[in-house]
């Protein structure tokens, strides 16, 4: 098979690239990016023949489905919105299966996460959603939408966990990236970048959809936030919570829910931190004026903290999931939880984070490639990933040493 990489020079695109170049059914990878340097530099960094650099401006759509139509399936690892609505818009009118990581729900737009996305003249979000969707489908093409971490790795076994009840009532997940325990004590939020921070404080800032009491609500991000305390895999840490963007597939997959929320973890003291700063306006987007130069507020305090939150030497980054499902089965009120604790890899030089989105995308496009998920048109993880194939994508993670605890136990 071969497998195109969209962004394969960025950090995601390369964990992409670095898995399916050990795996003896791929025949060919694809790394796609504006600059020929960069990816030949990941080229050399794999250590496979199997890799091919393709400098290509993604916005072209006329070259950009050329290039599709020599490959079997893509892999979207682009950072950002427009270039990744672009490049799905150019995929469903070439019927070209894709893969892609960010958490857009493509069928469903969110009015909050759609910066860069030049709607057709005449169609409003949803016509916009219900039109890719449709045109994947009549043009025979599968679009795996959310394939990473959070959304994808969440989703999937979230979706699991509602398959395993006669009837789920409530679903949440608990996902996030963050430093090490030692690491955090360097930087300030106990924060360390492991993904653009730009893209990190919007999604601080905006409004999302929930399911509270069986009906579709919109809350502020960073609301009903949630100490808890993670010992499984042998830690015993205190951990914190809040409500952020990040699986808006199940708005629309799992309407049955009477809750429903994805809520962001992080190191006790960050959420205190960051609503100090909402509270001060540091944090927003519109110039003030300072000594006659308008300045936007969150521009001036990512140009003052990016630097602060640079890994340094020694820095390892972690990523923690847990997830919890209640309903009934047989009759009793059941609950299923998912646990992991993944740490970056010093063998590798990948980050935790790069681990756990960049292979399951990797996964979801080889199983895509292989006919394996049936779905056409917009495909959420929690449905691509069914139970007739969940076993094995599981089996995928344990291989790659990503570690999911389940546990299902009757609540009292």
């Amino acid at each position: 098979m071969k497998i195109l990489v969209f962004g394969g020079s960025g950090l995601i695109g390369q964990a992409v690239t670095w898995d399916l170049a050990k795996d003896d059914q791929v025949e060919t990878i694809g790394i796609v990016g504006r600059r020929k340097e960069a990816l030949e530099k990941i080229k050399e960094w794999t250590g496979s023949e199997k890799v091919r650099a393709h400098s290509l401006d993604i916005l072209n759509r006329e070259e950009t489905q050329s290039l599709m139509g020599k490959y079997d399936v893509g892999v979207i690892a682009l950072p950002d919105r427009k270039t990744s609505y672009n490049l799905v818009h150019s995929a469903v009118e070439a019927g070209f299966h894709i893969v892609d990581m960010l958490e857009e729900y493509h069928k469903r737009p969110d009015p909050y996460e759609t910066e860069g996305l030049e709607l057709p003249q005449g169609k409003s979000l949803n016509e916009y959603g219900d039109w890719l969707n449709e045109k994947g489908k009549e043009n025979g093409m599968t679009f795996l939408d959310g394939m990473g971490f959070a959304p994808g790795l969440s989703n999937v076994t979230t979706g699991e966990g509602i398959r395993k009840l006669d009837k789920a009532e409530t679903a949440i997940a608990r996902v996030g990236g963050i430093p090490s325990k030692e690491a955090a004590q360097n930087h300030p939020l106990r924060y360390m970048i492991t993904w653009a921070f730009e893209h990190v404080l919007r999604e601080y800032m905006v409004k999302l959809n929930v399911i509270k009491n069986g009906e579709v609500v919109e809350v502020n991000a960073m609301t009903d936030q949630e100490r808890f305390k993670f010992d499984k895999f042998g830690k015993n840490e205190e951990l914190m919570c809040a409500v952020t963007p990040g699986m808006p597939s199940f708005i629309d997959t799992r309407p049955q829910l009477q809750e429903f929320a994805e809520k962001t973890i992080r190191w006790p003291g960050h959420w205190e931190g960051i609503q100090t700063l909402k509270e001060c306006g540091m944090l927003d987007l519109n110039p003030v004026e300072i000594k006659g130069v308008k300045v936007s507020p969150r521009e001036f305090f990512l140009s003052i903290i990016k630097p602060k939150l640079q890994p340094l030497e020694g820095d390892r980054d972690v990523c923690v999931m847990w997830n919890t499902v209640t309903g009934m089965k047989d009759g009793k009120k059941m609950r299923v939880d998912y646990y992991m604790w993944d740490e970056a890899d010093p063998k590798t030089g990948l980050s935790s984070m790069a681990r756990v989105t960049g292979f399951p995308v990797a996964v979801g496009a080889k199983f895509t490639a292989e006919g394996k998920i049936k779905g056409k048109g917009i495909v959420a993880p929690e449905d691509g990933i069914d139970e007739k194939i969940y076993s094995e994508f599981m089996d995928e993670m344990e291989k790659r040493n990503i570690k999911v605890l389940e546990e299902i136990k009757e609540i009292k």
